[in-house]
């Protein structure tokens, strides 16, 4: 059955949605090839910081060892800090979206867009790692906007071409790893201090360059919102979200009363906890083995990122609700395996980018469609809050993935991660594959 075209409405509201989440992510993964040279940079200028001495006499506590830090155990610093972020988007998504379910869409995304802009702006002057996690943290929490954003997605479509809405989400992101990696790696080689070094004295550091890029963007995009965006969920559909919100991570387990909701996030959360163990160890693993350096690892996200944007575009947009999102999302899980164990294996660089692909394939299919279904089975009315948990979890998984990936990599060594995060894919190759074959008529 082909797919209905979008209105010129929702193709207007697709692009501001877009550039939302492509930011959003931009600011995600625009840290992931910085970790090690963050670690050195703050250690030399900020060594007697008391989060950064929390972080790493916690690493040698662990390593139990000379106190000589490897690539290894930086993995771990990696891991902790990009699992803060995360943490902070579990605990926000489900409250921006029922709050959107609430007062709208766009009130939440001025509000979730200034503060990232913010975030961004405490990075730039960051000179002291304590600016740098309140940046984070601050990032995290507005970051947690992509639930309301992907609401709006399911605002301006139809069951029948959701698919592709959900499409148009998938190519953000891809594009957001593309750019955010990159432009940490490269941005991160010109420092402003060398140039100005009286502004080091206002806390502008070698990473200010990064952080003052997605500023202004951010600032574009609040711009663009605020006098392009229009209002998605008419007033009608408003209020009608439960009220019972709260902050206990315990309240996202409660089932949800929609048929094949509940297996659809838990089945993105085991997904994306094998997953995001590879995004935050990838770096470390081509530094370790195949002696990178950060254009390389740049290389590496836009390769990742080109080959994402290709599937979701060419492939999944088209034929998602032709061949069925449900068996979309299986093949793409099951895709995912072979990339993993050639990561695990990889010696060289015509692997690893063999590995690679498998993965961008798998995760280009699979993300937009479970996506999509989380959509499919819930109201049109609790929309905010069912995206909102299905993103949370999300978000959590991130928080469990990159950790757990990092201890493996440290304790066991570099094979390890990729090894179990492909026999763990098990776990939602099965989820998954027990739904519904066709989503609820109510979920309309």
């Amino acid at each position: 059955m082909e797919q209905p075209p979008l209105t010129p409405e929702a193709k207007s509201s697709l692009k501001i949605v877009f550039l939302t989440l492509f930011l959003d992510l931009v600011g995600f993964s625009i840290i992931f090839p910085l970790f090690p040279a963050l670690a050195k940079h703050y250690l030399e200028v900020d060594s007697d910081n008391y989060f950064l001495r929390l972080i790493f006499d916690s690493i040698h506590n662990l390593l139990q060892a000379s106190g000589q830090l490897d690539m290894s155990s930086i993995v771990l610093f990696g891991g902790a800090l990009g699992a803060l972020y995360s943490f902070l988007q579990f605990l926000a998504a489900p409250l921006w979206g029922v709050i959107s379910d609430r007062i709208g869409r766009k009130p939440v995304l001025l509000i979730s867009v200034a503060g990232l802009a913010l975030s961004y702006l405490l990075w730039f002057f960051s000179g002291s790692f304590t600016l740098l996690i309140l940046a984070r943290l601050v990032g995290g929490i507005m970051g947690g906007n992509i639930s309301t954003a992907t609401a709006v997605v399911a605002d301006v479509t139809q069951k029948e071409n959701r698919a592709k809405g959900m499409a148009f989400v998938g190519i953000a992101f891809a594009f957001g790893f593309i750019f955010g990696p990159a432009i940490g790696g490269i941005l991160s080689m010109f420092d402003i201090t060398e140039y100005y070094p009286g502004l080091a004295k206002y806390g502008v550091n070698p990473f200010s360059l990064p952080a003052g890029l997605s500023f202004i963007l951010s600032m574009f995009n609040l711009y663009w919102l605020a006098t392009k965006f229009k209002e998605t969920l008419p007033e009608s559909k408003r209020g009608k979200s439960a009220t019972d919100r709260s902050i206990n991570p315990i309240v996202l387990f409660k089932p949800l009363p929609y048929k094949g909701v509940n297996l659809t996030n838990f089945g993105h959360f085991f997904f994306l906890m094998a997953f995001s163990g590879m995004e935050f160890t990838l770096t470390f693993l081509a530094v370790e083995r195949l002696s990178y350096s950060s254009m390389d690892n740049a290389y590496m996200f836009i390769f990742i990122g080109f080959v994402i944007a290709l599937v979701q575009g060419g492939i999944v947009r088209r034929k998602a609700r032709q061949v069925g999102e449900k068996k979309m999302s299986v093949m793409g899980l099951i895709t995912l395996i072979p990339g993993l164990v050639l990561i695990s294996n990889a010696n060289s660089s015509g692997l690893l980018y063999l590995g690679l692909f498998f993965l961008a394939t798998g995760s280009s299919m699979a993300i937009p469609c479970l996506t999509s279904l989380v959509s499919l089975y819930t109201p049109s009315e609790y929309q905010g809050k069912s995206i909102g948990i299905f993103r949370s979890l999300g978000a959590l998984a991130r928080v469990i993935g990159p950790i757990t990936a990092s201890v493996l990599y440290w304790k066991m060594g570099s094979a390890y991660p990729y090894l179990f995060g492909a026999a763990f894919l098990i776990i939602p190759i099965l989820m998954i594959g027990m739904l519904p074959n066709q989503p609820s008529e109510e979920a309309i």
